[in-house]
């Protein structure tokens, strides 16, 4: 269980990665902060294409740096998002970076913090948000 501090420094994080979203389509940013085993935390921001499908979602820019450099095992990632950077609601996974934790994390273990604000959040297990998830174990 992630303490009060990492926890507010991982939503800190995560609304600082809003300014770098790539967004000129939806004008939805999203930002998030993924914590590795080691401590060290990734950040990521949404990128949109004009043809949609190589669109990359914050989370799995997060996920994708970490693992480019070698880390693959994670205890928790926070996931900020609104339209035009304004967090009003919380902006849960979509099933495509759900999938990608499933990859790469313990579902039981593994914790996704939903944010609106340092005071406002709520925090998850992967199980909990992917009950039925496919993973490497089902191999």
């Amino acid at each position: 269980m992630l303490d009060e501090k990492m926890t507010a420094e991982l939503i800190a994080k995560a609304i600082e990665q809003l300014a770098f979203s790539y967004t000129p389509y939806s004008n939805f940013k999203v930002g998030a902060a993924l914590l590795s085993k080691n401590g060290t935390i990734y950040t990521g921001c949404n990128i949109e294409n004009a043809a949609y499908t190589p669109t990359n979602c914050a989370e799995r820019t997060a996920f994708f740096k970490a693992v480019s450099e070698g880390v693959k095992e994670f205890q928790a990632i926070c996931v900020v998002g609104g339209k035009d950077g304004v967090l009003t609601e919380y902006a849960p996974p979509c099933g495509v970076c759900r999938q990608v934790m499933m990859e790469f994390c313990n579902p039981e273990k593994f914790q996704v913090i939903l944010a609106v604000s340092p005071e406002k959040y709520q925090i998850f297990t992967l199980r909990e948000i992917l009950p039925l998830g496919f993973g490497p174990d089902n191999l």
